[in-house]
């Protein structure tokens, strides 16, 4: 391959440099990074403020304001919207006692945005607590150029068909790494509960889980993984695409989704089988109502990838099996064959805003 036949240079890991000019975080004083939905639901947006000291719990940092008419969620008039923390990371970029604080949007009567699913959320996971309801979450995204081509890609022509490129090892084969790598340690400095990653079936196309989590904080260190993956992708010069399926992989390629394992306590015990099979009741008729929630333009971005093909059902029939990658809900065999475990839910869209999925798996299954 020649690099003009491509965007990006790789391998993207050459240059080394310092951006914070060989200074240490302050001894004393704490920057904290504001991050927020915009009024897209997908997209992520952050502003840093200075705390003389460090907040010792998250009702200790203040609520903040920003400019709505510029993310979507306020107009010109009455642009001012709020920001309401919810909860804190420590900050992998910026190191020391800094965090990463997610927050929730309000308008000005502090009511929820239209894109502030958290509350709601919260609400419903309130509900279910006695439950002990476990969630995973498993984030499929492409990495791409910033002309929105997928990365490793040739820039007139296709690369060679899918089949190699999963959990794959090579350069003619896995694209990104370095990316991964970054994001995969930032996350474990952010006290976040990755589980793992892998390269996955399209090329430049991968993967990592976020779980075990528990109610409301499944939503919380999603939205915040992804965050921390878009900074690192800045950093590397290159972006991260979570649509579920570029037009440039409208071919016989894999779509992306972000499949959800869910659990209760019930289903977790011996015999927990029959918790999980019950459940698909409950799935079941809340299907079309789910899909619309599945994805942040009311089920339109995922009639595109769950067509019944690359291992995934079809959108408008509601199905469930063991082992089946085919399906809407897999259980997977060895929770089969031990009785008791949890179940994958395969219709989420990579896009998805995890608030509203969690909540509406757990309102199908357990109200």
């Amino acid at each position: 391959m020649t690099h003009l036949n491509y965007e990006t240079r790789m391998p993207l890991g050459t240059a080394v440099i310092d951006q914070f000019l060989g200074l240490r975080p302050h001894p004393t004083k704490v920057q904290a990074t504001y991050v927020w939905i915009d009024g897209t639901g997908e997209t992520l947006r952050s502003k840093t403020r200075t705390f003389d000291k460090l907040p010792k719990k998250i009702e200790d940092y203040p609520i903040w304001n920003y400019d709505g008419s510029s993310t979507g969620q306020a107009k010109g008039r009455d642009s001012d919207r709020y920001l309401r923390p919810v909860a804190a990371y420590p900050d992998p970029f910026l190191g020391g006692g800094n965090k990463l604080v997610m927050c929730d949007t309000l308008d000005h009567e502090m009511q929820p945005t239209a894109t502030n699913h958290r509350q709601m959320c919260a609400e419903i996971m309130n509900e279910v607590r006695d439950t002990r309801p476990w969630f995973g979450m498993e984030q499929e995204y492409l990495i791409v150029d910033r002309d929105e081509h997928p990365l490793g890609w040739p820039k007139h022509g296709f690369p060679a068909p899918q089949g190699k490129y999963y959990c794959s090892v090579g350069a003619d084969r896995a694209f990104g790494r370095e990316v991964v790598e970054t994001h995969y340690r930032a996350c474990l400095h952010a006290g976040l509960n990755i589980f793992g990653t892998n390269a996955e079936v399209t090329p430049g196309q991968w993967e990592f889980q976020i779980g075990t989590c528990e109610g409301i904080d499944m939503g919380d260190q999603l939205w915040m993984s992804r965050y921390i993956l878009h900074r690192v992708a800045e950093q590397f010069g290159v972006c991260v695409s979570l649509d579920p399926k570029p037009k440039v992989t409208m071919g016989d390629w894999n779509g992306a989704g972000c499949h959800t394992n869910f659990s209760t306590a019930e289903m977790r015990a011996p015999g927990g089988i029959a918790a999980i099979e019950a459940a698909m009741e409950g799935l079941k008729r809340t299907h079309l109502e789910a899909m619309k929630v599945y994805d942040p333009h009311g089920g339109e971005d995922n009639l595109r990838r769950l067509t019944g093909r690359h291992e995934t059902s079809s959108a408008d029939k509601f199905s469930w099996g063991v082992a089946n990658r085919g399906c809407s809900i897999r259980i997977p065999r060895q929770v089969a064959a031990e009785r008791r475990g949890y179940l994958e839910d395969r219709r989420p869209s990579s896009n998805c805003d995890p608030y509203q999925v969690t909540a509406m798996i757990a309102q199908s299954i357990l109200l």
